[in-house]
């Protein structure tokens, strides 16, 4: 378990994603997405099959997840798996309303890129939207490449998808 001092906050520690932390996952996701950017009903089961797909088949050689806890308490997570040989995908990122600029958010993308670097991987991906400015602005300060942007209607929102790059 890697631990970090955070503003605000007691120490927050990062642990290994359980399958215990699914449903609270795909709570959070739903919620905290319909609340800030009005997803439909869609989201939450997108969330849980990613999720359902982890549990049953991840490598834990070059697959994994975090959760960040400020003592009992979930702050967010952060997933790397596969997306070809060379290129690991950062998905469910995720922090709390209370946990948002504090640092929590920088702790867990180290750590999902330091993880990404030791499996070996030479690149990440990331998909987002332009919506997630404190994200996309996280990104840019740890060296990632925006490559792609174009409008969709996901989830029941007109949006702007964005895919990103970083390479070691």
């Amino acid at each position: 378990m890697s631990k970090g001092r955070v503003r605000g906050m007691s120490d927050v520690t990062l642990r290994p994603f359980e399958p215990r932390d699914v449903d609270w996952l795909v709570e959070r996701h739903a919620t905290l997405y319909a609340q800030s950017e009005g997803f439909d009903e869609t989201f939450g089961p997108l969330v849980r099959s990613i999720l359902d797909g982890f549990v049953a088949d991840h490598d834990e050689a070059c697959e994994a997840g975090w959760i960040a806890m400020d003592g009992a308490d979930r702050l967010g997570s952060i997933f790397c798996v596969r997306h070809d040989e060379s290129t690991a995908k950062l998905r469910l990122f995720l922090l709390v309303p209370e946990a948002r600029g504090k640092g929590v958010g920088r702790l867990l993308l180290e750590r999902c890129m330091g993880f990404a670097r030791e499996a070996g991987y030479a690149g990440m991906q990331l998909w987002t939207h332009e919506s997630h400015r404190a994200a996309c602005a996280l990104y840019v300060r740890t060296g990632w490449s925006l490559t792609e942007s174009h409008p969709v209607h996901s989830f029941g929102q007109d949006l702007v998808e964005q895919t990103w790059i970083y390479r070691f």
